[in-house]
């Protein structure tokens, strides 16, 4: 079996979603672990032990010619660069959300892209979670009917990552919670409203809960090995709330990686005039029939979505067809998170 040799350049979290498929699927090769901290990649390496070589230099993988594909898993900011690098190299790539931290360099992405003819998948994992593609199923089947509007919520209670570091540093992460889990949400809805197109956006984000970020307070922080509160600086959104109109139907949403309410509020309700749904983010969801006042809760098992989502970009690679993550099918996503973002610096409605 010829099997597609990768490379996996970034070793932090987020690598740790996308190593164990990889490492056992039998079609593929892990044949470099990447990080500029090396023991970020030696640490990959004791855990996986399928991966062949740990590198600190990306470069070396991108002039292997045993290399097919590139996993970017960097933070932000270095997207852009590795990406186009990889394209540029000859290689097919799957880069992490978001695309890039603004849309003018996602579409030069998409363009580096075709002009290569590679593929270039982002890491949009939800599409590939069985719950969001059982809702845009029943969607095209007609179950929800005529579904008007989509009421999304991702709140919790003072949970700002890494706060001082990458998070919370606007010029390396392009943004606060809406980039950072509003893109998750928004992205699936989009999908399962069948690829929505955006009309007019209106957008107010807040950063209130660690202006001074010596007294912010809190239970547990995701990523507090990357803060750097004594020094750091936090310039991002850490409260959003909108209002989205497409050619399918109307969104609000609202989303805080910190406010001062101690619960978790993440769900996204469909609502249809024949039915409706809500979807507890990441997990089952449960269908409200008009005609029968009846509730349905299926029950099914969840296969891993990084696992699908990565098995998903090795057969476009083998194949050469566009798949559902492909950045072609995600840049209406990527113009979104502009479109609000420019909302709320100029507390106007933004309109295609």
């Amino acid at each position: 079996m010829k099997k597609t040799v990768v490379a996996v350049i970034g070793c932090g979290r987020i690598s740790h979603s996308h190593f164990p498929g990889l490492c056992k699927a039998e079609n593929v090769r892990v044949k470099y672990a990447c990080d500029l901290i090396l023991e970020k990649a030696q640490a990959a390496k004791e855990k996986y032990v399928d991966i062949e070589e740990v590198i600190t230099d990306y470069k070396i993988a991108l002039a292997d010619p045993e290399v097919d594909a590139i996993f970017v898993l960097t933070p932000n900011y270095a997207h852009y660069t590795v990406t186009m690098d990889a394209l540029r190299a000859g290689k097919h790539v799957m880069c992490e959300k978001p695309i890039t931290i603004n849309y003018a360099l996602s579409c030069e992405m998409a363009e580096e892209a075709k002009k290569q003819n590679k593929i270039l998948n982002i890491g949009v994992c939800n599409r590939y979670h069985k719950s969001v593609e059982m809702l845009a199923e029943m969607n095209r089947d007609g179950k929800f009917g005529d579904m008007y509007h989509v009421v999304c919520s991702f709140r919790a209670f003072r949970s700002i990552p890494g706060l001082g570091g990458a998070f919370t540093d606007k010029s390396q992460s392009g943004g606060g919670v809406l980039i950072d889990w509003g893109i998750h949400f928004l992205d699936l809805i989009l999908y399962i409203l069948g690829d929505a197109k955006l009309k007019t956006v209106t957008c107010d984000t807040y950063c209130e809960m660690a202006k001074d970020m010596k007294t912010y307070k809190y239970h547990d922080m995701w990523a507090e090995d990357t803060s750097d509160i004594e020094n750091g600086v936090n310039d991002v959104d850490d409260f959003v709330t909108g209002y989205i109109r497409t050619d399918k139907a109307t969104i609000s949403f609202n989303g805080a990686w910190a406010n001062n309410i101690d619960a978790k509020d993440k769900y996204i309700d469909f609502l249809g005039d024949k039915g409706g749904a809500r979807l507890e983010y990441c997990k089952l969801f449960k269908f409200y029939d008009g005609a029968t006042l009846e509730t349905e809760a299926p029950q099914y098992e969840i296969p891993d979505m990084y696992e699908r989502e990565d098995l998903a970009f090795i057969e476009s690679v083998e194949t050469g067809v566009k798949n559902r993550s492909h950045i072609d099918n995600i840049l209406e996503s990527a113009k979104l998170l502009d479109m609000l973002y420019q909302s709320a610096e100029t507390h106007k409605e933004i309109q295609l």
